[in-house]
């Protein structure tokens, strides 16, 4: 692995569909343009106005098994019967340079990297208000079908498991609210 700067770390976002993770970590860009968002590589098919390379690298089941087989992963799952996977070229050379990286992750992934980079991974779950409110984003989202929307509730009971493994819980019922709490708990500045 790559020397790793003193400054840099990772900053592991996780929760449950449907909890704001996306929205937090587009905040904490606009807020803190200095920070770096690691985009994950997926197997699942773009959502509404998703962009390549912006959400996520969309790619071919095959190539991403090609990536596993590579390396080229730092950490790697299969979630939602979608494969998801966070590439590891950049994570250390923006660490190398003593970035800041929020990263959008699974538990599985969360506590990979927690595991791998230790010190320099920050894990923070993000928790829905209530389980109702949950449901409710997740239906408003209009993303998935009925089907997916059952098999995202259901791990969520999974993933709401992990939260006690997590550096900080964060409660997001209030976007700007749960930002301005990251940012206290992890220290950021401008």
């Amino acid at each position: 692995m790559t020397m790793i700067s003193a400054k840099g770390r990772l900053i592991i976002i996780s929760a449950p569909s449907g909890t704001g993770k996306t929205s937090i970590i587009q905040k904490l860009l606009t807020l803190h343009p200095n920070r770096v968002h690691s985009i994950s590589c997926t197997t699942r098919l773009k959502r509404g106005q998703e962009k390549e390379g912006v959400d996520y690298h969309f790619i071919q089941t095959e190539s991403f098994k090609k990536m596993i087989k590579g390396g080229e992963f730092a950490e790697w799952a299969e979630v939602h019967n979608q494969f998801y996977g966070t590439p590891r070229t950049p994570l250390e050379k923006w660490l190398s340079e003593g970035r800041e990286v929020l990263l959008d992750l699974d538990v599985q992934g969360g506590m990979r990297l927690k595991n791998l980079f230790g010190e320099k991974a920050i894990t923070v779950f993000l928790l829905p208000p209530s389980v109702e409110e949950l449901i409710r984003r997740l239906s408003n989202r209009g993303t998935d079908s009925e089907a997916e929307r059952t098999l995202r509730l259901e791990n969520a009971k999974h993933e709401l498991s992990f939260k006690d493994q997590y550096d900080y819980q964060i409660v997001n019922s209030d976007l700007d609210q749960a930002c301005r709490d990251i940012e206290k708990k992890l220290s950021f500045s401008k």
